[in-house]
């Protein structure tokens, strides 16, 4: 039997797609004196992308594994401004007027709280995992785009070792503003207040339409408090619709070794409620005015936990699971307004759970190339409770459940489940059944081009609720660009997808990509009915992200978007344009935070 001839390899077609080229004339008009040709040179960057650095994706590394119980003798620390140097490329400078300004009007975050941020000191006897989870913890900060903490092989002993860490900041300054019709408005913060990680945030809008024309928004926020992993917050905010005041001490199990959280919190609210979100009838028809029901209150919050080590059977090796005991006492005290449920009460609440959590480092998830950290492991939690209340007490129970597991060939799965209820007259009442799924694949080149997918899943189901309408499909509840106040429901499944094609094209130094979602969302205000029984609400739309890394406003987006069905204009599709800063995903830390009632949303 005669074999079948076998095809020449067909030449390689020209790459249309390659921008070198087209950079090339770009480079030869911007060396024009020509007002256009100067222009050209302070848009576009001509420096050569650096090479992505494979990651060392392991959570200890063997390099530095090799160190561990030996003793610090030195650490030195290289920062580095926000514009035109690099982590992975130390001859890297700035090269151009903007950067160089840019660099000079930015304070570099001082070394006593880069030192305050890691977990060890001179004189330490370095533990397991204080290298990668310092280097972490730098990152994790919103004032520090990257960091790297290495070792000085070359002078280092066999007992001692000399540290480096290497950090580059974020331009900590913004400021913006709008204006139109309806009003303006005006925003100013820094999150690196002087170097000292101090942040503020402020916003002032006026000339509005509303009974009162004028708002204000207000924070000052004080990280790590003289190295006590201690945060301090200050937050005061004055709408027509919702005024706040309150102060708070918190400190989380921040790293996977903590042993002590807590934290303490005392606030005044004074807020416009729909009637229907109070279980108050149900929301109104499209254009039809909404009703307002007025609360006051003020809560006094505290709680403690504490984290044991379980027994290691390596003795090279430090065993990252956790058991946590955790207790709370919340009072919350209501001066005006009322509904199915609310009450005055005090909470005591108790909780137990176990905690395993690794992190991994990726690239190219929420960023452009820099370092990411991806938490994995599991987490289970119980908590039990008593309410005592103004009207009814009654005790709770609430269960919690969640993994994550990451492979770089497989990408990332997070599962969680979460069931709470209180039990009044022998019976489970204001009950919230909720689930999450997210799962993003692993990331694909094509040349200089990257692509990602994601997956998003959330389930709300309200068992014996008498707020029939308080859950919403809008926006980052539910669909992208989506909002009606008369889509309202009791049980809710939603799923989101969402394609990210990151290219190599800079603008002003900001990243593009090229994004595409669909989103859909079934939703019913019937007790007792699956929300697959109601028809779906459902966006599609595609758009760009522009995203520059070392500023703190770092992402726009611009999305076009479709709407087969809104109730506002009478169940008819639509096309909205519309602009966001927010990421629409994230991680779930996987972190044991204080005894939680489960919030129903």
């Amino acid at each position: 039997m005669l074999s079948a001839p076998v095809r020449p390899t067909p030449a390689l077609a020209p790459d249309t797609t390659d921008p070198k080229r087209f950079l090339q004339k770009l480079r030869h008009i911007s060396q024009r004196k020509t007002l256009f040709g100067r222009f050209v040179k302070a848009l576009v960057i001509f420096k050569p992308r650096q090479q992505v650095v494979p990651l060392e994706i392991e959570l200890l590394p063997q390099a530095l594994e090799q160190h561990t119980y030996k003793v610090v003798r030195s650490i030195y620390f290289k920062r580095l401004e926000p514009f035109g140097f690099s982590i992975n490329d130390t001859l890297a400078l700035p090269d151009n007027d903007l950067e160089r300004l840019g660099n000079a009007l930015h304070m570099r975050t001082k070394r006593s709280r880069l030192s305050n941020t890691i977990l060890f000191k001179e004189g330490d006897m370095l533990e397991p995992l204080a290298l990668s989870e310092s280097e972490r913890l730098l990152r994790q900060t919103d004032y520090i785009l990257d960091a790297r903490v290495t070792i000085n092989d070359s002078t280092s002993t066999q007992d001692s070792v000399d540290v480096v860490i290497y950090t580059r900041d974020v331009f900590s300054i913004s400021g913006s503003g709008s204006a139109s019709t309806s009003g303006t408005r005006l925003s100013l913060r820094d999150i690196n207040f002087m170097g000292v990680g101090h942040q503020f945030r402020t916003t002032y809008r006026f000339g509005l339409s509303e009974p009162q024309p004028w708002q204000f928004t207000g924070s000052y926020l004080i990280e790590n408090i003289s190295s006590s992993y201690i945060s301090a917050e200050l937050l005061y905010q004055n709408t027509y619709y919702y005024k706040q005041q309150s102060l708070s001490f918190r400190r989380d199990f921040y790293a996977t070794t903590t042993k002590y959280a807590g934290g303490a919190s005392a606030a005044w609210f004074q807020t416009l409620q729909p009637t229907y979100i109070l279980g108050e009838g149900p929301p109104p028809a499209p254009n039809e005015e909404l009703s307002y029901i007025p609360l006051k209150y003020y809560t006094q919050d505290f709680w403690i936990a504490r984290a044991f080590r379980l027994k290691s059977y390596d003795l090279a090796r430090d065993n990252p699971s956790r058991f946590i005991t955790a207790a709370r006492v919340m009072n919350i005290k209501y001066t005006e307004g009322s509904g199915p449920t609310i009450q005055s009460a005090r909470l005591y609440l108790a909780a137990f759970g176990y905690s395993l959590r690794r992190y991994y480092k990726d690239q190219y998830l929420f960023g452009f190339g820099r370092t990411e950290d991806i938490p994995a492991g599991n987490l289970l939690a119980i908590t039990a409770g008593f309410e005592d209340g103004a009207i009814k007490n009654r005790p709770y129970l609430g269960v919690k459940g969640a993994f994550g597991k990451y492979n770089p060939s497989f990408g990332y799965l997070y599962g969680g489940v979460e069931y709470g209820s209180y039990r009044h007259n022998e019976a489970w009442e204001q009950g919230v059944l909720t689930s999450e799924v997210l799962y993003f694949t692993p990331l694909h080149r094509i040349r200089n081009w990257r692509w990602r997918h994601f997956i998003w899943n959330r389930t709300s189901i309200g068992l014996r609720r008498p707020d029939f309408f308080a859950l919403d499909v809008d926006q980052e509840d539910g669909i992208r660009g989506f909002s009606s106040a008369s889509v309202r429901g009791y049980r809710k499944f939603v799923l989101n997808y969402e394609t990210n094609l990151f290219s190599p094209l800079t603008l002003f130094g900001f990243r593009l990509a090229i994004i595409g979602f669909a989103d859909m969302a079934w939703l019913t205000n019937v007790q007792n009915r699956s929300p697959f029984k109601e028809k779906p609400y459902t966006g599609f739309g595609i758009g760009a992200r522009f995203r520059n890394e070392y500023l703190p406003f770092n992402t726009i987006q611009i999305l076009l978007g479709y709407y087969p069905r809104l109730p506002e204009v009478g169940g008819q599709q639509e096309f909205k344009i519309f602009q966001t800063g927010r990421q629409y995903y994230d991680f779930n830390e996987l972190r044991f935070t204080q005894p939680l009632i489960t919030e129903f949303r």
